[in-house]
């Protein structure tokens, strides 16, 4: 066996979804199983920590062994075991990071703390073979909003970032705020679909200016706009914001894979669910010449696959974690100096 062969379990107890994974040599998917708590949290319309860290801990193991039944493997299969140590909630995460350390002891295997962030990075490939590098990854989720020039795993450079709010947090305030429901971003989605997205001329914030991102006051003007016209349909409202929002994130991954010179768009993050903003995305990147890569819906949310798949690649070029690293809910993405 050599690590290109390497069978790893992925661990993602990051925030709320309950997930496992096996992938092989770093791309092929033997199984992914992810359970949601999105019942859980919809009363209280939004992520409520210790609910979530109490859910972990009932719902991890079974995920294991569905993900390693469906993948056909038992521990004395795998090469390692690798789990999310960061950023995210504290309590989510040592429910999966105090599991993996747990079975690598059980199994004598290799743990591996992965980053969450680089693991959106390596959602697109898994599906997406034979990327040029370099290219210019959006990452847009609940939590972060970032733009990030990849020139090849484990190699990234920042190039911007939300200065307040993420643009996934301003889609769940918003929803929260017309009483759309929770999660905010697929109920945004759903109204906005039979909505009139020039109704309002919502602010496109730094549009023009450099590569950083600000939403907060987007979400400002919603408030302003919905107490100056109360009659207003929840669903021009709610069209005119996710226009507003996917108007900003596409101008400005255009400019920077142009500032980079970059031979592709790689789209990452829950966010990245938006139909609006895949088609948005392409439309500018078929303008540019550059080819999309969009991760499947699956890949968009949190999962352990691209745990994994980081995970292999971390095994393979850094060696394995040692096993007293703890998890840290403000974990940077590693960059080029």
């Amino acid at each position: 066996m050599t690590v290109h062969d390497a069978l790893v379990l992925g661990i993602e107890t990051s925030c709320d979804d309950t997930a496992a994974a096996v992938v092989n040599g770093g791309t092929d998917v033997l199984s992914s199983v992810v359970s949601s708590q999105v019942d859980l949290h919809a009363m209280y319309g939004g992520v409520v920590p210790e609910i979530a860290g109490r859910a972990h801990l009932e719902l991890l193991t079974p995920v294991i062994g569905e993900a390693l039944g469906r993948a056909g493997v038992a521990g004395k299969d795998l090469h390692a075991v690798a789990a999310t140590i960061g950023p995210g909630l504290i309590g989510s995460l040592l429910v999966g990071v105090s599991e993996a350390k747990a079975l690598t002891l059980a199994w004598d295997l290799p743990f591996v703390g992965v980053n969450h962030l680089e693991g959106h990075l390596f959602a697109a490939l898994l599906e997406h073979r034979g990327i040029r590098w370099p290219v210019a990854v959006l990452l847009v989720s609940g939590g972060h909003t970032l733009l990030v020039s990849m020139e090849g795993p484990g190699r990234y450079r920042l190039l911007g970032q939300t200065l307040d709010d993420a643009a996934g947090e301003a889609f769940d305030k918003v929803a929260r705020f017309l009483g759309l429901g929770y999660p905010g971003g697929p109920a945004i989605e759903r109204a906005a679909a039979s909505g009139d997205p020039t109704a309002f001329a919502f602010p496109r914030a730094l549009v023009g200016d450099g590569l950083d991102f600000s939403f907060s006051g987007l979400k400002t003007a919603v408030v302003h706009a919905v107490r100056g016209r109360p009659d207003a349909a929840d669903q021009d409202i709610a069209a005119s914001f996710q226009q507003a929002v996917v108007d900003v994130l596409v101008a400005k991954a255009a400019k920077a894979a142009v500032s980079v010179g970059a031979r592709g768009v790689c789209l990452a993050g829950g966010v990245a669910a938006n139909g609006a903003l895949r088609r948005a995305l392409t439309e500018a990147c078929a303008q540019l010449g550059l080819p999309a890569y969009l991760p499947s819906l699956a890949t968009c949310t949190d999962n352990a696959a691209m745990i994994a798949a980081a995970g292999w690649w971390q095994l393979e070029h850094l060696g394995p974690t040692a096993l007293d690293a703890g998890a840290d809910p403000n974990l940077r993405l590693p960059l080029l100096g």
